[in-house]
C-alpha cells in the first residue's frame, strides 16, 4: 500500500506532504504531480503531448527532489515521483483506483464563496470521487 499525495509545488502541497510523512508508517509516498494541458493540445496530436510530458516529467522529477527529498530523506521514507496529464482531480482519482493506495493527501488553499465556484476545488472534487480515504490539509 501507498500514501498518494497531489504535489504542484505549492505551500499547501509541501504541507500535504508532510502529513503524508507523518502517517507513513512504513508505506511508501507516491507524489503525483498533474499536468494540466488545454483541451486542444490533446487533439493536436498525442505525440507530442507525449514528447512534452517527458520534458516536463524529467524537469519536475528534479524540482520536487530538491525542494522534499532532504526532509523524505531525513525521515527515511520511501517515495516515487509520478507525473501524468489531464484535469487535475479526476487524475487523482484515477491513479488511485489503479494502484494500490491506502488513502489521498491532498492540500487546499482555503478558497471559500465565489472564488471556489468560480475556480473549482480539486480537493472537494478528489473528496466526492475518491475510493479511498482523503485528507484535505489547510
Amino acid at each position: 500500500m501507498a500514501i498518494l499525495v497531489a504535489y504542484d509545488g505549492s505551500n499547501a502541497a509541501q504541507k500535504a506532504v508532510n502529513r503524508a510523512v507523518k502517517a507513513a508508517d512504513g508505506e511508501e509516498i507516491i507524489l503525483l504531480r498533474v499536468i494540466e494541458v488545454a483541451d486542444g493540445m490533446l487533439e493536436a496530436g498525442i505525440d507530442i503531448v507525449q514528447e512534452r510530458l517527458k520534458e516536463v516529467q524529467d524537469e519536475k522529477t528534479n524540482e520536487v527532489s530538491e525542494e522534499i527529498k532532504p526532509m523524505l530523506e531525513a525521515e527515511g521514507v520511501e517515495f516515487r515521483i509520478e507525473t501524468v496529464v489531464g484535469k487535475p482531480s479526476k487524475k487523482i482519482v484515477s491513479f488511485a483506483e489503479e494502484n494500490d493506495v491506502s488513502e489521498i493527501v491532498v492540500g487546499s488553499r482555503g478558497r471559500e464563496g465565489v472564488s471556489r465556484v468560480l475556480l473549482g476545488n480539486v480537493a472537494e472534487s478528489v473528496v466526492r470521487r475518491a475510493p479511498v480515504t482523503v485528507i484535505v490539509v489547510r
